[in-house]
């Protein structure tokens, strides 16, 4: 009987250890579970980076960048001065910290669990010290590549290419409306004054030359699509506007911008001019091309070429 009872004990300890066992291995393919899922890998431009699932505190150091990520649902816990100078945003960024490039101790005491930044950032090394940071080459994406690729980056990658598709839906729309109030092939110039230097901007190079010429589809004179396309930008002097000048001119009100060529003769004997065809638009904000900012330059860019037909 002894015997017996003692059989019994040990092949209950023994299945006691194995369920505890077995509990501890489940536990720990749990645990494995739930830190894989905590991260990701993202293909960067310099190879494999291991990013959080799930960012929330996102620090945007390439202001270009900052809207994307506001429309993808994520409030970045600190920006640049152009970010916060753009009035698109309203009061969207009021509770980021603002910050420049050598920014480091505040960077630090925000904790971040990610920062995004350009390619070109001189203190990139810096960054990497601090939280998994993604450098993005500006040139490498259109506007809407941007976006898809800030989405990848953020995990909403899903989302992103939904904008991109209503988007185009909306702006086809859009284009057509424009031409039928201003014509088929009326061009458009989009121009702007930093102190005494001038430029004349292309098809991809923010104040609303994305929407204008990718978006809408309208035309620039020839002159600017073979000279300032490819770069991106022209810098020229006030006596050769009128080479350059569209049907439409939209003019920004750059930070410190000396627009007193708009006294000159050679200024107001540009068609564009006389028949009350200049628009102006506010530079700080029309720089950028994230979703925020093209929703309502699209706006601002429909109704005022219609206005002025």
């Amino acid at each position: 009987m002894k015997k017996s009872f003692l059989f019994v004990l040990i092949l209950l300890l023994g299945l006691l250890a194995a369920c505890g066992n077995g509990s501890k291995e489940e536990a720990n393919t749990g645990e494995k579970k739930d830190s894989e899922a905590e991260t990701r890998i993202y293909e960067s431009e310099e190879g494999e980076i291991k990013l959080p699932a799930n960012p929330e505190k996102v620090a945007v150091v390439g202001s270009s960048y900052t809207g994307n990520v506001l429309s993808l649902g994520i409030t970045p816990i600190a920006v640049d001065s152009w970010a916060k100078g753009n009035k698109f945003f309203e009061d969207k960024l009021d509770n980021a910290e603002l910050i420049s490039e050598d920014s480091f101790e505040k960077l630090l005491e925000l904790e971040p669990d990610l920062i995004i930044t350009f390619s070109t950032d001189k203190n990139l090394d810096k960054y990497k010290e601090i939280a998994p940071t993604v450098a993005l080459t500006y040139e490498n994406y259109d506007y809407l590549e941007q976006h898809i690729e800030i989405g990848k980056i953020l995990g909403k990658e899903k989302e992103a290419q939904e904008w991109v598709d209503e988007w185009k839906k909306k702006t086809e729309a859009e284009g057509q409306k424009v031409k039928d109030a201003i014509g088929e092939d009326a061009t458009i110039m989009v121009f702007e004054t930093f102190g005494k230097d001038m430029y004349v901007y292309g098809d991809n190079w923010g104040r609303g030359t994305e929407v204008i010429y990718q978006a809408l589809g309208l035309k620039a004179p020839k002159s600017v699509e073979d000279e300032a396309f490819g770069p991106g930008y022209l810098a020229i002097s006030s006596e050769v506007i009128p080479k350059y000048a569209g049907d439409y001119i939209f003019l920004g009100d750059g930070e410190g911008a000396d627009n007193s060529f708009t006294e000159t003769d050679v200024w107001k004997g540009i068609p564009a001019v006389q028949n009350d065809r200049v628009i102006e638009f506010d530079s700080a904000s029309f720089y950028f091309n994230d979703p925020i900012s093209l929703e309502k330059e699209l706006e601002f860019i429909v109704d005022e070429l219609i206005k002025a037909k």
